[in-house]
């Protein structure tokens, strides 16, 4: 019993997140296969549909959808404490390196990161391609769901955004509970949050209050750490669509007042893309290196916690209720239908953005696809997988 506690606390929980925070690069599409080849196949902590369903729910949620559903898995696990544990797990690693980056890293040479970068973008093809390929087998399992996903990844090519995205989402659940039979939805496993409703009404609040105050306490203060955190919870708190949404948002906050230059931004965010884990922790680094209060390490800590508060908030807030809303059979239903949708905006993003900017060559469509082999038939963990080819792909620049 005592073993069982520890294989299921916050501690596991911590050093399963800190293992993926290490390893999960590709950014939010491709973290979802490794949670999904993590947490559903290998450790068994929830069912697939389970795992479909808190995909789905961090889908309509504003925030970081990957670190959302982390967060998510770890309330679920441990509670409260899971939830922070797994939060942190995977979003230090990447925190660290950018504020390491921010601090010296950019002395390095350009062209050796963007080599890498490369190799690293290359295995998220291969990641993502294993993830719409299983989810598909899961969500897509007749004419209706697979006809749902396949509108949606044409629609979401076509009309790419966070907006379509959430309008794809919620046509699907439409679609779900106008057209499927209920009996289609099957048994879930019911993981069971360990909060009372009071405390997720209590989040919810919480998330609103201080989204309306933060922004009046700013003005009325004229203090520069108070406009920080508002700017960093704000980002955090409108964001639909991803990591790299929230970019354009940090950027009209932080280079307008002259936080920081335009220039140290963007090389952060080079470096962003090339480090694990989830793109939000680029807080870390603006933090690090604002020209406003309190800067540095101080300042790295407040940007980063305050840009996932948000999201911890609202998923922490409607867990509780989500659980008994998906047993009533027109949300089973609807989420068959949300399931669909989500696995053809997971198609979508497999092609645009991943294989777009990843696949320059035929050398690259070889390697992404020798990734997919070393992943299925060789089943290796895809930390070796991640490197392997960042090396391949490094050594693919080298030669062209």
């Amino acid at each position: 019993m005592a073993d069982e506690r520890r294989s299921s606390g916050p501690l596991a929980v911590f050093l399963a997140f800190l293992h993926l925070g290490l390893t999960s690069f590709g950014g939010p599409v491709a973290h979802l296969g490794y949670f999904r080849e993590e947490f559903v196949s290998r450790r068994r902590w929830l069912g697939e549909r389970d795992y479909l369903d808190l995909v789905s729910l961090c889908q309509f949620l504003p925030g970081p959808m990957s670190t959302q559903v982390g967060m998510g898995i770890g309330l679920l696990r441990a509670g409260l404490a899971g939830g922070l544990a797994a939060w942190l797990g995977f979003s230090a690693p990447s925190a660290l390196l950018l504020v390491a980056f921010g601090y010296g890293f950019s002395a390095l040479d350009a062209a050796v990161g963007t080599e890498w970068l490369h190799g690293l973008k290359v295995v998220a093809v291969a990641i993502v391609a294993l993830a719409v390929w299983r989810m598909a087998r899961m969500a897509c399992r007749n004419p209706t769901t697979l006809a749902i996903a396949a509108i949606v990844t044409a629609f979401m090519l076509l009309s790419p955004g966070p907006l379509p995205q959430i309008a794809a989402i919620v046509a699907g659940g439409l679609a779900g509970a106008w057209l499927l039979d209920v009996r289609e939805a099957g048994e879930t496993s019911a993981p069971h949050l360990r909060a009372h409703r009071g405390a997720g009404v209590a989040a919810l609040v919480l998330f609103a209050v201080l989204l309306v105050a933060l922004p009046f306490l700013a003005l009325r203060t004229q203090n520069e750490t108070i406009a920080v955190l508002d700017a960093f919870y704000r980002a955090g708190s409108l964001v639909f669509g991803g990591g790299h949404v929230v970019l354009p948002l940090l950027e009209s906050a932080v280079v307008p007042p002259g936080w920081i230059s335009k220039d140290t931004f963007l090389a952060g965010y080079g470096a962003a893309q090339a480090v694990p884990g989830p793109l939000f922790a680029f807080a870390a680094y603006l933090g690090a290196l604002m020209d406003a209060e309190p800067g540095g390490l101080d300042g790295a800590l407040l940007c980063v916690v305050t840009i996932f508060l948000p999201g911890f908030l609202l998923v922490y807030g409607v867990l509780p209720f989500w659980d008994a809303l998906r047993r009533r059979t027109g949300i089973q239903a609807a989420l068959l239908g949300v399931n669909a949708a989500v696995t053809g905006l997971l198609a979508a993003a497999l092609y645009d953005p991943v294989w777009t900017s990843a696949v320059r060559t035929p050398a690259d469509a070889v390697l992404a696809l020798v990734a997919l082999g070393m992943l299925v038939r060789l089943k290796l963990p895809p930390w070796l997988v991640v490197i392997v080819t960042a090396a391949g792909g490094a050594l693919l620049n080298l030669l062209s």
